[in-house]
């Protein structure tokens, strides 16, 4: 009979060469956890705040008229996000169209629309239902609302004549009287 010899299992330790998949797996779970973070960060930072400038951007409007950042310095500024699918846009929509009509002959106030993540068809038919005149636009590849920093709808950023956010309205205005109060005191800059 002859004796057998078990041929030993080889070790972690006797193994040559790099742990490719170990590597790999905790480059991966690394990649991961940084782009959670930066996630988080970034939704820690909220909408932009009073007193900062306006972030660039540059709304084409569905009557083709182009508004920029830098083209809308000396006029006070409401810069709405909307859609057609909220709620409380639809209760602030004719306060902020009394308001329009309110100002639009002075010349140094501007109304823009920024219909927020919403068909083109469904922003226009909102418009039209709402009776709203003032230029609104579609957020194309939701630029405006990525500079803004925008969490939901509505939300009303009011610009002084200098391009300084004044006031950051989240959730809809509900009077003329309410938007009078913020709009009035930057007309005299």
């Amino acid at each position: 009979m002859t004796k057998s010899h078990p041929v030993p299992l080889p070790s972690a330790e006797t193994q040559t060469g790099p742990k490719w998949g170990r590597i790999l797996a905790w480059g991966s779970l690394l990649v991961f956890l940084t782009i959670l973070a930066l996630g988080l960060l970034r939704a820690q930072e909220g909408s932009v705040s009073r007193g900062q400038s306006v972030p660039e951007f540059e709304l084409t409007t569905y009557d083709d008229e182009v508004f920029s950042s830098t083209s809308l310095v000396g006029k006070v500024v409401v810069l709405n996000f909307w859609a057609s699918f909220c709620v409380p846009c639809a209760e602030e929509a004719s306060e902020l169209e009394t308001a329009w009509q309110f100002y639009k002959d002075r010349g140094d106030v501007i109304f823009l629309g920024v219909a927020w993540s919403d068909m083109d068809t469904r922003a226009l038919e909102y418009l039209d239902r709402y009776g709203i005149t003032y230029p609104n636009g579609p957020d194309i590849r939701t630029r405006i609302s990525q500079a803004f920093r925008t969490r939901g709808v509505p939300e009303t950023y009011i610009i002084d004549k200098n391009g300084i956010i004044s006031h950051v309205q989240i959730g809809p205005f509900v009077s003329l009287s309410q938007i009078r109060a913020v709009v009035d005191p930057l007309l005299d800059q």
